[in-house]
């Protein structure tokens, strides 16, 4: 791997090139033997997290310890904790609060915050648990038993969005992971499996069918 053909990567890349490449996996390795990150930073099945966890601190310019603290696995998944994306906010952004409004399905909240280089007071998407519902995220009971602190989780992650997503990477939430459930799509491996996805013919109803003559039975040699 040459240097030119890697141009198009960040300075700060673990995979800039194979001098990076290597000094990474040594923080890697150090840091999957450690019992102070999560369990699957650790041990050898975690190395490749963790350097991966070391890439996203770099594009970030934080450290490795507080992405792989923030960054669980959810479903398969991973996903920033909620306290992560307010966390991320705070760092562009002063006085952040949550506007709450309405009752019941119409009770709402939205974020507002300073931003810190203009001094600009901006907003953020209004969620209310109508939309919860709309959306089915209400399928998670936290909305059922908190509503009003599930509403705040989700409003910070709509600020976030609109924001500051360059330090969210296109990482979902905990919450977004949890709430959204997946489209099942299960496509056919073999013609076999083919087949019997596809619909099974229907026929036209017999009336619309062409009548058929009856044969005339032969009179026996009684003449009946």
């Amino acid at each position: 791997m040459t240097e030119s053909s890697l141009s198009t990567i960040p300075e700060s890349s673990v995979y800039k090139n194979e001098n990076a490449f290597a000094l990474n996996q040594r923080y890697a390795k150090s840091l999957c033997n450690s019992t102070l990150v999560p369990a699957h930073y650790q041990g050898q099945a975690g190395l490749s997290n963790c350097l991966i966890a070391l890439e996203m601190a770099n594009r970030m310019n934080t450290s490795p310890l507080i992405v792989m603290q923030n960054l669980n696995i959810i479903k398969g998944k991973p996903a920033w904790s909620s306290q992560f994306i307010i966390a991320m906010i705070q760092t562009r952004f002063d006085d952040l609060d949550y506007e709450m409004s309405g009752k019941g399905d119409s009770l709402s909240c939205k974020c507002s915050a300073v931003r810190k280089k203009d001094k600009k007071k901006v907003y953020g998407s209004v969620v209310s648990l109508e939309m919860a519902k709309a959306e089915g995220w209400t399928s998670n009971k936290k909305w059922r038993t908190m509503p009003d602190h599930m509403l705040r989780f989700r409003a910070a992650t709509f600020f976030g969005r609109q924001h500051v997503a360059d330090l969210l990477l296109g990482v979902q939430t905990e919450e977004e992971v949890v709430d959204i459930q997946p489209v099942n799509v299960t496509v056919p491996n073999t013609p076999h499996e083919a087949a019997i996805a596809q619909p099974k013919e229907i026929k036209e109803d017999p009336v619309f069918e062409e009548e058929k003559p009856v044969k005339q039975e032969e009179p026996d040699d009684f003449g009946f």
